[in-house]
């Protein structure tokens, strides 16, 4: 760890703990689909657990724990009403006149979005590696390889459960689904370290 690093105070982690969780159990009574419900939440499911885990012997950046947070409250609300059904993208879709619901780019946008942080900041901690070209590029990369076995998920998905998987798919008869989610997650991955490399250095302790 970081000697300078800053990270969350008690009150923060128990504050952040406290609004997912609540958001997981609201988004468990009467989900839209309660299969959909479950693979979207599972990530969650298994980020709370590793993140309390690790806080002690490696506790992640203020920045960081909150961006995750974030992340998990738009997963437990696309979970909830499905991403092709949510009523945020609905408005949204009203108010600009688009012709779908795109809460689903939202959420891969932080796909790309979130992780951007979290690789650069373990690539900036655990590895040799240093700011610069190298980082933006891998950083982009991991992101990027990220959204892509994503997309492998939904597809074995698919496969597995057939029409049953439509919910949780969420194309919305776009046959470019799969383009456009893993460049969401590249323009997410970009937009993080173009607006937070600063703010994220300095809690590093790099700055």
């Amino acid at each position: 760890m970081t000697a300078s690093l800053v990270s969350v105070t008690r009150i923060e982690a128990t504050f952040l703990l406290a609004v997912v969780g609540t958001a997981l159990v609201w988004s468990g009574i009467a989900p839209q689909d309660r299969l959909t419900w479950f693979m979207e939440i599972i990530w969650v499911l298994a980020a709370i657990p590793l993140l309390l885990a690790t806080h002690a012997r490696f506790p992640l950046t203020r920045l960081l724990y909150w961006l995750i947070a974030v992340h998990c409250l738009i997963l437990i609300y696309g979970g909830k009403y499905t991403y092709a059904l949510t009523p945020l993208g609905d408005l949204w879709r009203d108010w600009f006149g688009l012709v779908r619901n795109n809460y689903d780019r939202l959420g891969h946008f932080a796909q790309g979005f979130v992780p951007a942080i979290l690789a650069r900041e373990l690539l900036l901690r655990c590895t040799p590696l240093r700011r610069g070209g190298w980082l933006f590029y891998l950083v982009c990369a991991v992101c990027l390889s990220f959204s892509a076995f994503f997309e492998f998920i939904e597809w074995w998905a698919a496969l597995v459960m057939g029409g049953s998987a439509d919910a949780y798919l969420a194309t919305q008869g776009d046959v470019w689904d799969t383009q456009w989610d893993m460049f969401c997650a590249l323009v997410g991955a970009i937009a993080a370290q173009l607006l937070l490399a600063r703010m994220h250095d300095r809690q590093l302790g790099l700055v």
